[in-house]
């Protein structure tokens, strides 16, 4: 499939090329492959893109379509795959002896492709494995859900999907066990909470989006992978993370007021770094959404949001271990 083809519409894609303002020659990191939307801008741009996804299906749809990604073969490639968590970019590049960067593309959450394809058992639109593993190893939201404590399900669901009847609906997951499917999850979900057809909203979007966070670290990921940004963006090197919902927005915004100087650290994730460091980050953008053209074209990104940032000269801020 080619680039063009993909089935991956790119969120926010000419809001997040404009906040990184690519350029010829220039070295910039799609932390969040997935179907190479931005990617594929980014070069078009005449930058050098290290695009990395820890989804092994992403990296193989694009090594496997030499002709969609041309760049991959050049004599000096202009586009290098990592088949990694973008936490670990910092490791990766240095492994290429690349020490620094003119800029970062985030894209947080789940893929279209994922979503779509039901035997990777990310959403209840179809039924399929109740799986959820973005990088298709480890736990899968089946062993969690079949082998967790009730209080232990119920906080994942309460902190991850902001659920207000958690203990209900954890207290019903245990009742009902196994489950297999993703048709199982959001049936005893929905018989917990009493959904009618025809409701505005399915009460199981929010336990999907909690037990799938939990499955693969996503909000730890993400304070990772912007501290990893941090590290390896130049001075005047550009920032930009589109989120999801409102607990993801709430890591970057936190971040990048910490980092700016706008605010003390309170981040349970991010220990508080000394007071004497300088901002690392200016230029913060406002929460920037789509647009009501874009939403009409592409329903999933009603609930985006763009945030972007300039790095400053200053090191890097400093970080006990938690």
């Amino acid at each position: 499939m080619s680039a063009s083809a993909a089935p991956h519409i790119p969120v926010l894609l000419e809001e997040v090329v404009h906040a990184l303002r690519p350029a010829p020659g220039a070295v910039i990191v799609d932390a969040t492959f997935g179907a190479g939307g931005y990617t594929r801008r980014l070069l078009d741009a005449g930058a050098t893109v290290h695009a990395f996804d820890r989804d092994p299906d992403a990296i193989a749809a694009a090594r496997g379509n030499p002709a969609g990604w041309p760049e991959l073969h050049q004599e000096a490639p202009r586009l290098v795959l990592h088949p990694r968590r973008f936490s670990e970019m910092v490791e990766s590049l240095a492994e290429l002896g690349i020490a620094r960067v003119d800029g970062i593309a985030m894209d947080i959450g789940v893929s279209s492709m994922q979503l779509d394809q039901p035997e990777r058992g990310f959403a209840f639109s179809t039924n399929g494995p109740l799986d959820m593993r973005m990088s298709q190893e480890g736990e899968s939201a089946s062993d969690f859900l079949n082998s967790a404590e009730e209080s232990r399900i119920a906080d994942v669901l309460y902190t991850y999907g902001e659920e207000r009847q958690s203990r209900r609906v954890a207290r019903a997951i245990v009742a009902a066990r196994p489950l297999e499917t993703t048709e199982d999850f959001a049936r005893v979900v929905r018989k917990a909470l009493g959904y009618r057809v025809g409701a505005p909203k399915d009460p199981a979007t929010r336990s999907f989006q909690a037990i799938r966070i939990h499955v693969n670290g996503e909000l730890d990921e993400l304070d990772a992978g912007l501290v990893a940004a941090e590290a390896l963006l130049r001075a005047e090197g550009r920032l930009a993370v589109v989120s999801f919902h409102s607990l993801e927005d709430r890591v970057v915004k936190q971040f990048l007021r910490e980092a700016s100087g706008a605010s003390a650290s309170t981040s349970r994730h991010l220990p508080m770094s000394a007071p004497a460091d300088a901002p690392t980050f200016a230029d913060v953008s406002k929460a920037i959404r789509p647009s009501e053209a874009e939403v009409a074209g592409n329903p999933r990104s009603r609930s985006a949001t763009l945030r972007s940032a300039s790095r400053t000269p200053a090191p890097a801020r400093s970080r006990k271990s938690a």
